[in-house]
């Protein structure tokens, strides 16, 4: 049967796995996996989400990969890769933000400095539909989404708080630009019921259309994530092709219903906080698009079918 040295990486001692190097023995058969549970069996205080194995030419290993496809009497190296966090809870946190933030403008508006105010239709709507967007948030976090990864460096969820709107600063985004920015705009007494009065954004029959709009887009958004959580069967990173609703003619329909749902809030609102946290949020949303898009031709080929990226016609 192989056997597998295991030393650590760059020739660095780590705290929670003093007695390297060391060698085991494993079948063919058995994966990285095997390989890392066998390594928290020897060091309890290293679990399976901690370590990262690499060969000597630094190539990180998967964890379905085999034993049996690495050189023979192979060195993996080990790290340590510190504390983590669950994509789970790093999500759940992320949406919280507005969930918080967005119920302490709509029902304390002293806040604003100005005395109490009777809000417009659209304020109550709008707050409506802000909390059930996240609400769904969570629930597709906690009961839908399957992720690649199980953890992430704890340290990380710090930077992502801090470090403003980038690719990579979610809770930034969601807490500050959804929360702060854009329920502290639209909540105001500038939208009032006195101030909107007799205007479009007062006219029953335009809200209740855009909030068909927003319905549809929610639902339809829901449906393709439940596609894609059917596309990987649990514990495992499987990727496919997904078809079906939406996806037969774009490669993300997700992020596409997304941006639908938030420009009817947009044309309920007509306010520049709102138009802003679109453009960011799109903006993301389309590199996201595009990068999985890549990556869906580069792994298919062929086989992939022709679709647009995420807006029909544009991109």
């Amino acid at each position: 049967m192989p056997t597998v040295k295991i030393e650590y990486a760059n020739g660095k001692k780590i705290p929670t796995a003093k007695a390297l190097p060391m060698s085991l023995t494993f079948k063919p058969t058995d994966t990285i996996a095997d390989v890392k549970k066998d390594i928290n069996r020897h060091f309890p205080r290293l679990p399976v989400t901690r370590q990262r194995l690499a060969l000597e030419s630094k190539e990180v290993l998967d964890e379905d990969r085999t034993v049996g496809s690495l050189p023979d009497n192979v060195t993996l190296y080990l790290k340590d890769l510190g504390p983590q966090i669950s994509w789970r809870t790093v999500f759940i946190v992320e949406y919280l933000g507005p969930l918080l933030i967005a119920p302490l403008f709509y029902h304390f508006p002293q806040i604003y400095g100005k005395g109490t105010f009777k809000h417009s239709e659209m304020q109550t709507l709008v707050y409506g539909l802000v909390m059930l967007h996240y609400l769904k948030r969570e629930f597709e976090t906690v009961f839908v989404h399957r992720f690649s990864h199980a953890t992430m460096p704890a340290f990380n969820i710090i930077k992502k708080s801090v470090s403003g709107i980038m690719q990579q600063i979610r809770s930034a985004h969601y807490w500050f630009l959804s929360g702060l920015f854009l329920s502290g705009s639209t909540f105001g007494p500038w939208y009032s019921a006195s101030k909107l009065s007799g205007t479009l954004r007062d006219n029953a029959g335009y809200l209740k259309g855009l909030t068909a709009v927003w319905a549809f887009a929610e639902l339809s958004n829901l449906i393709c994530h439940i596609t894609l959580r059917n596309l990987r069967p649990a514990g495992t990173r499987t990727r496919a092709i997904p078809y079906g609703y939406g996806f037969n003619w774009i490669s993300c329909p997700n992020y596409t219903f997304e941006t639908l749902a938030w420009c009817s809030v947009l044309a309920m609102t007509l306010d520049p906080a709102v138009a802003i946290f679109l453009a960011v949020s799109t903006g993301q949303m389309i590199l996201w698009a595009i990068k999985k898009h890549k990556n869906y031709k580069k792994e298919f080929g062929k086989d992939y079918p022709k679709r647009w990226v995420m807006i029909p016609f544009i991109l």
